[in-house]
């Protein structure tokens, strides 16, 4: 791994995004590039005309002073947007990284997110964002859009950091679970961790042996692995897998079915990533 882009906020969620990239950057040595992106809605003029119906001397007066408002709201923005970077970088260069940049960018943020990964092999982001409803466990409003977009791995960061030792693979022998396993069996970042994988499904012969294939080229790679092949609904299977077994990475593909079939049953990705108190790390 040569570089990740570590996604911030003022949320509560930056600090873990920062102590994830900083353990991430310690097992790989790669390169750490934090981003924040302002919306075009934080930088652009107020749309709403509250003049009404006052003379034209003081409505012009009165925009004025609006637009003043506006610009300086931008400017509030800006300074502030530098200033998460700063204790971001810091969070992680305290952390033992060397190789930190910071970047602010103005747009779209699935836009910024595409030119950034460019040239990374690693986003990590927060679960949830600024405007997500903790009391409800809503899930950030961005995630699901740079999961869908992207075409590098995703690390969706927990509430807080916590050492990682073991390892689940929810796997069902498909194209972005295949991804999975060869990226834990190439990258520096799995080694000594203990991995499991689960496969949620009746036990078939076509089952032990999609299993034993994920295993064959994880074992290949040095790592110790155990299986598991188990029935039920996969999101209560999973969940209770993580809990048993103290699992503190959970990786799994991403939104298999299309996206107007998870607005009508659901999906087991954002299910698991709403419900699990542990970081995941999704693959498309």
């Amino acid at each position: 791994m040569t570089k990740l882009v570590a996604l911030v906020d003022g949320s509560i969620y930056a600090q873990s995004v920062c102590d994830h990239a900083a353990w991430i950057a310690g097992r790989t040595d790669a390169e750490v590039e934090i981003l924040h992106v302002l919306g075009r809605r934080d930088m652009a003029a107020t749309p709403q005309d509250f003049s009404g119906s006052i003379a034209l001397g003081a409505r012009t007066a009165l925009l004025d002073e609006l637009s003043a408002l506006d610009e300086q709201r931008a400017k509030l923005a800006q300074k502030r947007g530098r200033a998460i970077l700063e204790d971001a970088k810091a969070i992680v260069e305290k952390a033992g990284v060397a190789a930190v940049t910071t970047k602010l960018r103005i747009g779209d943020i699935v836009e910024t997110v595409a030119e950034s990964e460019a040239d990374a092999d690693l986003l990590i982001v927060g679960k949830r964002g600024e405007a997500a409803d903790f009391a409800k466990a809503h899930l950030g409003s961005n995630l699901e859009r740079i999961v869908r977009s992207s075409d590098k791995p995703v690390f969706v960061a927990s509430r807080a950091f916590q050492p990682i030792e073991r390892v689940l693979v929810a796997y069902d022998g498909g194209v972005s679970a295949m991804k999975a396993v060869d990226h834990i069996a190439r990258s520096r970042l799995f080694a000594g961790l203990t991995c499991r994988v689960l496969l949620v499904g009746q036990e078939t012969v076509e089952a032990k042996r999609r299993i034993a294939d994920a295993r064959a080229v994880l074992e290949g790679a040095g790592h110790t692995v155990e299986t598991e092949i188990a029935a039920g609904q996969p999101e209560t299977v999973i969940a209770d897998t993580v809990s048993r077994e103290k699992i503190g990475l959970l990786v799994m593909g991403a939104y298999g079915h299309s996206r107007i079939r998870s607005l009508v049953i659901g999906s087991t990705t954002t299910e698991m990533v709403r419900s699990c108190k542990i970081p995941v790390m999704l693959f498309r």
